[in-house]
This record gives C-alpha cells, structure tokens and sequence, in this order.
C-alpha cells in the first residue's frame, strides 16, 4: 500500500469511527450501554470498551485515536473535556439519562452473555464497570444489547413487580432504558437462549 491508499484508509477508518461514536453518543446509546449525563457527557473509557466490542477493527483503539478523530474532523462534531466526551449536537435522545426513580413496566429484559449466567444467578445483577444495571422495555432491545456480548445471547425477564416489593428501586433512564443500582437473583429468569 503506498502512502496515498495509506492516508485514504486513514480517512475511511476515521469516518467510520466518527460514524460510530455519533450513533453512540447521539442516538443509540442504550445500545452501548452508555450512561450520558444531562448534558450528554459519557467517560472515555465507557465509550472506548463500547466501541472495541462493536469492531475488530478498533480491538486497539484508546484516547489517541478519538483526538485523532475529532482533530480531522471538517466540522466539530464531539468533544473531549478530561476523561468525558460527548456530542456536540444531533442528540435524537436529549436527556437520554437524566436518572428518575419510577415504577417500570411488569417485566424488564436484560441481553448478556451465556459466560455470565452463573454469576447472575448467585449475586444478581450488578453494574459492573458502569454506574447503574441497564435494562430495556422489550425483549428486541434486549437482544440488541446482548448481541454485542456475544453472538448466542442470553436474554434475561426481570420481574419488577416482586423486585419493587422486595425494596429493589428502578429508574426511568429514558424510553428505551430502565436502571437499577442492583437487580437480586431471585426476580431474574432466562426468557431466551439461543
């Protein structure tokens, strides 16, 4: 490859980082598993997981090559301050997690991988490397979400009427999303393997 087909693929690599970390910020963040602050702020290093699940290709990607990103961007169109980025415009889910605690529908969904299922079952689920458990109001979504963990997701019903009367608090995340600080074992059941 000569040094213009080089700085080409640089570009296309680019654009579709840019493309990615857009859908992720701006529009489908529940997707990623992201938690965006009242004014769209993520971590870095939530974002830079997400993405390094989403594609081979950015199995290596860290900070530099957001900066890189944003620095050849024609236009701004994302922004880091210290470890945050966010979008800076085209949010299709403004306030997209603006944490209220709420009572969710019957039933809440929860993609994952067959690899965690033992650990569910004994200590519940819990947010791990994030703030708050994410869970989708449909099953879809769910799947969704459980296909970036593994090809074969586990999608997991939570019954959130046992869990509310068991003290369990949910919190409206946004119209695709509810949260919880911590879903107990017992309100969890295995709705679909594939």
């Amino acid at each position: 490859m000569d040094s213009e087909d080089a700085a080409r693929a640089r570009v296309l690599g680019l654009t579709r980082l840019s493309k990615a970390v857009s859908r992720a910020l701006r529009h489908e963040p529940w997707l990623f598993e992201l938690e965006l602050d009242e004014h769209g702020w993520t971590p870095v290093d939530a974002l830079v997981d997400a993405l390094r699940k989403e594609s081979p290709e950015w199995l290596d990607l860290d900070l530099s090559d957001l900066q890189m990103m944003i620095n050849s961007a024609a236009k701004p169109r994302h922004e880091i301050r210290g470890q945050l980025i966010r979008a800076l415009y085209g949010h299709s889910t403004p306030g997209a997690f603006a944490v209220v605690a709420a009572i969710p529908p019957a039933e809440l969904f929860h993609g994952t991988s067959p690899e965690s299922i033992r650990s569910i079952f004994t200590v519940g689920l819990l947010p791990m490397k994030r703030q708050y458990v994410h869970m989708s109001a449909d099953a879809d979504t769910a799947v969704l979400v459980g296909s970036r963990k593994s090809e074969q997701p586990v999608i997991l019903t939570i019954d959130t009427v046992a869990a509310l009367a068991a003290d369990t608090t949910f919190y409206r995340g946004s119209n695709m999303v509810w949260l919880a600080s911590h879903v107990p074992a017992e309100f969890i059941r295995i709705s679909r393997m594939d």
